[in-house]
């Protein structure tokens, strides 16, 4: 089931002041299958008014005049009011909406809903890259919410404890994840407080667009040291999930800060080209230890690490893998 994106119900509160609790509109399972595929479908008590709100799956644009025609077919089904829902729609397609006299809301910029005398037109703010990624430290504060045990409430302090950062970039590694909606900082005594707002599943949905890959470089090595330069990654690492087979050369994780310490020393070798015995070095942008266990990377990060990669086999290992993470599937 797709679920509802909590900037809707965040925009309605800090718009309009009222809660909405969506719930599945179980009578979609009626709709034809091309409806069912671009959009997810929830009754949205509003006002005292019945809404089923159309949410767009995925960020592409149909011209309005469509949007209308499925609205119509929908309302084969249900005979309230219909809201179409959208994260980011171009000023032009937004008045040809109002013009084919579309509800709609596009959370954090605009909303149109005439059936109950709502046209809020704010300053349309220049579309942003929404989906840019996140810093390290962020990220790294979602991954340990996502693989750790226990409640959903966080502290800089002790986030900077547990993740080697200092306290001021856990405050705003904090405040990123509240301004992308997907938790809420309050006071408690002196200290602010960070919570989320939904499960382990939801979160890792709604932050999957601002993760990015943790490697920032990948090079050749040759080394003599008496020990694994680093974590396992890459393909050791996904072999050691799944079924896959080992690669014919080693692969390992290190941070950036630690490479740069031990790059120039004796033991190290950086190779122009593969060679036999050489291992492939990933360069990280956080600490691949920190959620490591046995000396292997985390499957998230693994995850994020290899999820652009085309080739089949590596595609079916993934999803073997994710499928031993409790809350995945």
């Amino acid at each position: 089931m797709v679920e509802m994106d909590i900037s809707f119900e965040r925009y309605l509160k800090e718009t309009l002041d009222i809660y909405v609790l969506p719930k599945k509109w179980e009578e979609a399972e009626k709709l034809p299958f091309f409806l069912r595929n671009l959009y997810a479908f929830f009754e949205v008590p509003m006002l005292g008014t019945h809404c089923l709100a159309m949410v767009a799956k995925d960020k592409t644009e149909n011209t309005p005049a469509t949007i209308r025609k499925h609205i119509i077919q929908v309302q084969k089904k249900w005979k309230h009011e219909i809201i179409y829902i959208q994260q980011k729609v171009t000023a032009y397609n937004r008045k040809r909406l109002i013009e084919q006299k579309v509800p709609f809301v596009i959370p954090g910029n605009q909303m149109y809903l005439p059936f109950l005398g709502i046209d809020l037109r704010e300053h349309f703010k220049k579309i942003r890259n929404m989906d840019s990624p996140w810093s390290p430290s962020t990220q790294v504060v979602v991954l340990y919410t996502l693989q750790r045990e226990g409640g959903p409430r966080f502290t800089p302090k002790k986030l900077a404890n547990r993740l080697g950062y200092t306290a001021m970039t856990m405050t705003r590694a904090l405040n990123e994840l509240e301004g992308a909606g997907l938790g809420q900082i309050s006071m408690e005594g002196r200290e602010r407080v960070l919570r989320f707002d939904r499960n382990k599943k939801e979160l890792w949905r709604n932050a999957l667009e601002r993760l990015r890959s943790p490697v920032k470089k990948r090079l050749w090595v040759k080394h003599s040291l008496n020990k694994p330069l680093g974590m396992k990654a890459g393909l050791s690492a996904l072999a050691y999930y799944s079924a896959l087979a080992e690669p014919a050369n080693p692969v390992f994780a290190l941070e950036g800060k630690k490479w740069k310490g031990i790059k120039t020393g004796k033991n190290i070798r950086i190779l122009e080209i593969v060679e036999p015995g050489a291992c492939e070095l990933e360069i990280w942008s956080y600490p691949p230890e920190l959620f490591s266990k046995e000396g292997v990377v985390d499957r998230l990060s693994l995850y994020l690490s290899m999820q652009a990669n085309d080739d089949e086999r590596v595609e079916s290992a993934l999803e073997e893998m994710m499928d031993q993470v409790a809350w995945y599937p």
